[in-house]
């Protein structure tokens, strides 16, 4: 399902009274939910499985024994508890029964309620996530894209509401996805090659010769557009928030196709300026000409020199008098942040993005909206408030009219321009590159024997540095969200510019996603970082057990004591189904004496007691 309008939405072609109405039901069953969350507070509070009492695991964990020394050193935890199993879908941080528990003043219209809002640490559920009932080990890359098992996502509702859009179908214990959407009926796969055609692009192939490869795609439903876009090998970041059909993102993964939560909101998306050749709305209900075009500046922040916006809309192609008022404003707009039309064809519109600041110097005096002050960092993504303003690009970008990038795949292995920005020379990136080859070789060779070929799909590094592990699987059929700590979000933009994806976080937090998502989690040294931190690391291996899925794998690299001390937990974690430890070959990158834990989690359910 798209992002869903604020009141004050012009957008959608529904007209003034289908707008209203839409926003009386949105009010009504936000209200219906807070009595829900406030009437079963117990049930969707921070309480365990059954009358267990609420278990604090980093008390007994190795934070407090690190810190407190009050504790036996081998004391470890014997067991976890399961959650209810009304947290099957739970996601911490984006929990709006939360809010109300909390009393969170939220601007709903600016969609606050939609953004990262997490829980302090005496309301986190220190218990595992139970799956459905009825949960079967996904269906496998490629055939994923195309049918999930119903009982993994039990929401057939959107099938029923988007029937004439063939978003999906449900087909017995199956739902199946015909490649349709809101603004395609007849397929993702005709709309992209229509798009291609409007640009004039060589062979009908939206990636123009490799010039393109990320996308971001806005209010994207089930994913339909990004699953086609991977033929033409283009990688889109599907973004969607949890909503009130708050299950598309959920789909999405489940299919295999690469999504994450998401809302264009208050704050700035969490990914680095002129990381996107392409931003794409579908009928994705986003008022673009609130708060002085703010949601549509964002969009230009992080848009790469040149980049294109494609908008499918009625108000681009509709006649009547609202949507004509609408398109006119929103040219209006576009003009001032000197985007021009690249191509105007039936219902879709594409603007580019100018390659250099000479448009913005033309500009009259006190042009509206202006340009970012100086001393703004355009590359701040974490928790960073939104600004409506204008990013310019740097001297080096100015002077090369773009961004310097070589088309995909050379892009991968090349050295990127902005590497110098983090003050990293050409030699020590390819040297990371040998090295992370180097190591993902011999991670395979130890899960060889326990795995096939497609026992992966969504691939997650949790500490991913410069993207060399994901690098690595360059000809494995997977995709890989590259997760870069929020202390070095300068490197996300390396990872962009390599033609990968990645978002920035807090490990300290719940990561934007549903449970049972990732297939493989890898993390270098980063329970050595949260440990410098003063958080849990149990609780960091409760949050990856929520991520991870049922047969999944989770490869850990770190020093020996951590290593140990997390092997000793992996009974209450249920991840003992398999698992391998190896003393690895020492490197350039190695921190002291490392250890590789790779182990595999145990499908489990509601009727198994906790050990």
């Amino acid at each position: 399902m798209k992002q869903p309008p604020p009141p004050q939405s012009r957008g959608g072609g529904g007209g003034a009274m289908g707008r209203r109405a839409f926003a009386s039901l949105l009010a009504a069953a936000v209200f219906a939910l807070a009595l829900l969350c406030l009437f079963y507070g117990a049930a969707f509070g921070p309480t365990l499985r059954g009358d267990r009492p609420s278990l604090r695991l980093g008390r007994l964990g190795r934070r407090a024994r690190t810190t407190t020394g009050a504790l036996p050193a081998d004391l470890v935890l014997s067991s976890i508890p399961a959650c209810d199993a009304a947290h099957s879908e739970l996601i911490p941080c984006l929990d709006r029964c939360l809010h109300y528990q909390l009393r969170l003043r939220l601007n709903l219209s600016l969609m606050e309620h939609y953004e990262r809002h997490c829980p302090p640490a005496p309301r986190r559920l220190n218990c595992l996530i139970p799956p459905p009932e009825g949960y079967r080990v996904p269906i496998r890359w490629p055939r994923s894209r195309d049918e999930v098992w119903q009982a993994n996502i039990p929401h057939p509702h959107l099938a029923a509401e988007k029937s004439d859009q063939r978003w999906m179908v449900v087909n017995g214990d199956k739902i199946n996805f015909p490649g349709g959407g809101t603004h395609f009926h007849t397929g993702a796969d005709k709309y992209i090659v229509h798009l291609a055609q409007m640009l004039n692009f060589p062979n009908d192939k939206l990636n123009n010769g490799g010039n393109i490869r990320n996308v971001l795609d806005v209010g994207c439903g089930v994913a339909s557009f990004g699953a086609y876009l991977l033929s033409h090998d283009i990688l889109a970041m599907s973004l969607a928030p949890n909503d009130v059909h708050e299950n598309q993102i959920q789909f999405a993964l489940e299919r295999g196709i690469p999504a994450t939560l998401g809302v264009l909101g208050t704050r700035r998306l969490p990914y680095p300026s002129c990381s996107f050749e392409m931003a794409h709305c579908s009928r994705c209900r986003i008022d673009w000409l609130q708060r002085d075009g703010i949601l549509l500046l964002e969009v230009d922040r992080v848009l790469r020199p040149g980049g294109y916006f494609v908008y499918s809309s009625p108000e681009a192609y509709a006649l009547d008098p609202v949507n004509r008022k609408i398109w006119r404003q929103m040219s209006d707009l576009a003009r001032r942040m000197c985007w021009r039309v690249a191509s105007k064809k039936n219902q879709t519109v594409i603007w580019v993005k100018p390659l250099t600041n000479g448009c913005y110097l033309r500009r009259e005096p006190g042009a509206l909206p202006p340009m970012c002050e100086r001393d703004d960092d355009p590359d701040a993504a974490w928790n960073v408030p939104m600004k409506a303003c204008l990013t310019p690009y740097s001297k080096r970008v100015n002077r090369v009219k773009g961004s310097e990038l070589l088309p995909w795949p050379q892009r991968l292995t090349a050295p990127p321009p902005r590497l110098e920005e983090l003050g990293i020379s050409s030699n020590n990136f390819s040297e990371d590159n040998e090295i992370w080859h180097s190591r993902v070789i011999q991670y395979w060779k130890h899960m060889k024997p326990e795995t096939q070929k497609d026992s992966f799909r969504n691939v997650m590094d949790m500490s991913a540095n410069l993207g060399g592990f994901a690098a690595s699987l360059r000809k494995k059929d997977v995709w890989v969200m590259n997760v870069v700590p929020f202390t070095e979000s300068g490197k996300l933009k390396v990872i962009y510019d390599r033609g990968l994806m990645g978002t920035i976080h807090n490990w300290c937090e719940s990561f934007s996603t549903y449970p049972r998502t990732y297939d493989l989690l890898h993390s270098w040294l980063l329970f050595s970082e949260i440990e410098k931190q003063g958080c849990s690391l149990e609780d960091l291996l409760i949050e990856m057990d929520r991520i991870l899925r049922p047969h999944g794998y989770a490869i850990i690299r770190d020093k020996a004591p951590l290593i140990n001390y997390i092997k000793k937990l992996l009974p209450a974690l249920r991840w003992d189904d398999w698992s391998a430890e190896v003393k690895p070959k020492k490197d350039a990158l190695s921190s002291g004496d490392e250890r590789v834990l790779i182990v595999r989690k145990k499908l489990w359910d509601q009727t198994l007691q906790p050990l």
